[in-house]
């Protein structure tokens, strides 16, 4: 029987939920001293990162369209990448090689907690009544012929997670085994080789489809673009939902959104705010947000928004930031250099 995590974490989320605009636009950048290229210009683009959740070369596609709409709206150039990891994009906009990034609810606590972000708007998304709601949750998913019926029938069993920064593909599933089981998931699941760190949620889904691991984590419903038609995803097999079933369910877990570095000036900030928001209620940028990752709307928030992911890291005695160092790194490459200038 499927179940939702609640407790002291539904608490904190309904505590925590307080949405509300953000007073101006601009991030806490100051006026332009320095010399160099204009942010902005052909020399100096905006550097928009998008959490690589799903397939690289989708989800680079979708954000090109993206891009290509916010510099006709803004009159600025703008330059979009894919990380090779969570961990990686919070260094990159850290390091100032990001200006904007499309951000996952636990990279957001990450980068607060450095100080190197403000969050500008969160996710929206339908549920499967077709309400707006500013929070999702994860599932675990298993082959419906696997004879696995509950969680704790996955113990000692092979298992995907997608990222260790990941608040739907680790963060919540870890908690809630901890929660259910008493134990943590390295002891649950017998040792840290039946543990797989897969990379994003569509692929935790492909995984368990394709037996190669008995069950795994992600956002729900990976497997579908829509919780109400249920039109699969892109990649998704045709028989997916015949094949696989959710055993249980973690969350609720606020929503991903959008951060920019806080150094940006702030009159760029605006326009970038004012630009990503204004296209969300296009039809074009509705199509496209929700084809990147499942976006039917965008809400301002405060950063306290994400404080019920925070709890859920102590509650689950996740390090975030010690996980985050252990992710592997690419190797270094010329950055450019953040601009001051107007």
């Amino acid at each position: 029987m499927v179940s939702t995590l609640r407790g002291p974490l539904g608490w904190a989320l309904a505590a925590g939920l307080a949405i509300a605009a953000c007073g101006g636009a601009g991030t806490g950048g100051t006026s332009p001293t320095a010399a160099g290229p204009k942010l902005g210009s052909a020399e100096r683009p905006i550097q928009l990162a998008i959490t690589p959740s799903a397939e690289v070369q989708r989800l680079t596609a979708t954000g090109n369209v993206i891009a290509a709409a916010l510099g006709k709206s803004t009159g600025l150039t703008w330059k979009v990448s894919v990380p090779t990891s969570y961990a990686a994009q919070i260094d990159a906009i850290c390091a100032g090689q990001v200006d904007v990034a499309f951000i996952a609810p636990l990279q957001m606590t990450l980068a607060l907690d450095k100080g190197c972000v403000t969050p500008i708007a969160a996710a929206l998304r339908k549920n499967a009544e077709g309400k707006l709601t500013t929070t999702y949750e994860s599932q675990i998913l298993v082959r419906k012929d696997s004879g696995i019926k509950t969680l704790a029938d996955l113990k000692g069993k092979r298992f995907a997670f997608t990222d260790t920064i990941s608040a739907s593909g680790y963060l919540f599933p870890s908690l809630l085994i901890k929660q259910k089981t008493g134990q943590d998931p390295k002891t649950f699941f017998g040792g840290a080789n039946n543990i797989t760190f897969i990379g994003g949620h569509p692929q935790a889904a492909l995984a368990v489809y394709n037996r190669q691991v008995d069950g795994g984590s992600m956002f729900i419903d990976a497997r579908v673009k829509d919780l109400q038609t249920k039109e699969l995803a892109a990649g998704m097999p045709s028989d997916i939902l015949d094949v696989t079933e959710v055993i249980d369910k973690a969350g609720p877990i606020p929503n991903d959104g959008i951060a920019i570095r806080k150094d940006v000036p702030t009159d760029i900030a605006g326009q970038i705010k004012k630009a990503l928001l204004d296209y969300g209620s296009t039809d074009d940028g509705k199509k496209n947000y929700k084809d990147l990752f499942g976006w039917d709307g965008m809400q301002e928030v405060q950063a306290n928004f994400f404080d019920p992911v925070r709890e859920a890291a102590k509650l689950a005695g996740i390090d975030v930031a010690g996980e985050a160092a252990k992710t592997p790194r690419p190797p270094a490459t010329v950055a450019p250099s953040p601009s001051k200038s107007p």
